[in-house]
């Protein structure tokens, strides 16, 4: 009989935290410092967009450890940098064994640097206009967390339709918990809103 995996780990340094977040000191990092954490500012968000899309498929952990180099041969997510770049670049990216060689995805991110400099509105106000208010209470597990909500599908259409690519519904809902607008950190988490609340916390 197979043992479910908890929801919440007590680390070796007595912080309890989302599963997801230990065992591994880069994940426990992000988990501890980022994700969940409100992001407004444009390149990051643009960087956000762009790597979650790069993590279809694939672990969020492999993403991250490669993120540095990503930052590296997309010139820091500056979308007027990366939206000069062409064909040359993407046969030179698909050679580079240090990123996802993804063609795909590489001509997505490219894409989406125009269609973000192509925007009537900033990146940042376009995407937090979809942010839903905030819940109630956390969730008590992940099995209560969803993969898509009407917020991400709806962001997910107006990004289509503004020509960005690999922004489906669960890949934008996954841009919402990483950039803060909204808080998955589960009760009982030292990052969840519940435990950020009590006092002496």
């Amino acid at each position: 009989m197979s043992v479910a995996r908890p929801d919440l780990v007590v680390g070796d340094d007595g912080i309890t935290r989302c599963a997801w977040g230990a065992g591994d000191a880069e994940y426990s990092r992000y988990h501890d410092e980022e994700w969940g954490t409100p992001m407004r500012d444009p390149v990051r968000l643009f960087e956000k967009l762009c790597l979650e899309g790069f993590q279809a498929g694939l672990s969020w952990i492999t993403i991250l450890r490669r993120r540095p180099v990503f930052r590296e041969v997309f010139h820091g997510f500056d979308p007027v940098r990366v939206a000069e770049m062409d064909e040359h670049d993407v046969e030179r990216l698909l050679g580079d064994a240090r990123i996802i060689r993804h063609r795909g995805k590489i001509e997505a991110t490219i894409q989406n640097a125009r269609a973000t400099l192509a925007l009537d509105t900033p990146i940042d106000e376009l995407l937090w206009s979809f942010a839903p208010p905030p819940r109630d209470a956390p969730f008590a597990s992940f099995a209560d967390v969803p993969a898509t909500t009407p917020e991400s599908t709806a962001m997910s259409k107006e990004l289509r339709r503004l020509d960005f690519r690999f922004v489906g519904p669960t890949t934008m809902y996954a841009l919402m918990q990483a950039a803060g607008m909204v808080d998955d950190h589960l009760a009982g988490c030292f990052r969840s809103p519940s435990q950020a609340s009590e006092p002496g916390s």
